[in-house]
């Protein structure tokens, strides 16, 4: 019995399944305007990350390390009296490198060592920018490799800079849905990308003097971006 119920079910859905199939029309495709907005914001950085590094040569590999400990120690004992704490400073890069003089005809000579140690300073208050570099470059740090500025919260201007992107795309997409003689309809979709910012300039090599001014230090502003993907339907003119 339960076999035989089964199969009225089956033969009853059958010819319906394929009715609906047949009934099927042709879907048009929707006229579309695809339009891509960019949004800017300028932001001000509050917060800075400086690249210090001590740079030491001598005969030997060892005289140029212990060399450089000791005023890699220096520098950082500098940093900690300016109040950072061992989570704003790490060691990003350490190398040993031999100096070579070359002769025609000859085999290399070592005639000495250079060894380097780079700190990474992460600066959370803007004005200890300047005392940093001054207070590294007093106790033995003659290269810094890089200053970077950036701000810690960029939330609220990416939604800005996204609020101002949508506006952007849909002017423009009416301006195209006129040029085409008809109107702009409702927005489909919304695409967001990743927020970006430029660059900051890096602040080169400064070699260590004697006496000099305190170092002076403008980190300006940044340029916070997001770019947003639009489609809307666009209705053609009669």
């Amino acid at each position: 019995m339960k076999v035989s119920r089964l199969s009225v079910v089956v033969g009853l859905l059958t010819p319906l399944t394929l009715h609906a199939q047949d009934s099927r029309t042709p879907i048009e495709p929707v006229p579309q305007i695809a339009v891509t907005g960019r949004g800017e914001v300028k932001v001000s950085p509050d917060r800075a990350t400086i690249q210090i590094s001590v740079q030491t040569r001598a005969s030997t590999a060892a005289t140029a390390a212990a060399e450089n400990a000791t005023k890699t120690q220096a520098v950082l004992a500098a940093l900690r009296s300016l109040g950072l704490g061992n989570d704003q400073l790490s060691t990003i890069n350490y190398n040993i490198n031999p100096e070579q003089r070359y002769e025609p005809n000859r085999e290399p000579v070592v005639i000495g060592y250079t060894v380097t140690n780079t700190i990474l300073a992460d600066i959370q208050r803007l004005n200890q920018v300047g005392p940093v570099i001054d207070a590294a470059v007093s106790r033995g740090a003659n290269m810094i490799t890089s200053l970077d500025f950036y701000a810690s919260n960029t939330e609220a201007a990416r939604r800005t800079a996204i609020a101002s992107a949508i506006e952007k795309a849909r002017a423009d997409a009416e301006a195209a849905a006129r040029a085409a003689r008809g109107t702009l309809g409702t927005l489909l979709e919304i695409n967001i990308g990743a927020y970006s910012r430029p660059p900051q300039p890096l602040m080169m090599m400064k070699q260590a003097m004697e006496a000099r001014a305190d170092t002076p230090i403008n980190p300006g502003q940044e340029t916070l971006a997001v770019e947003v993907s639009t489609r809307w339907r666009f209705i053609p003119g009669q």
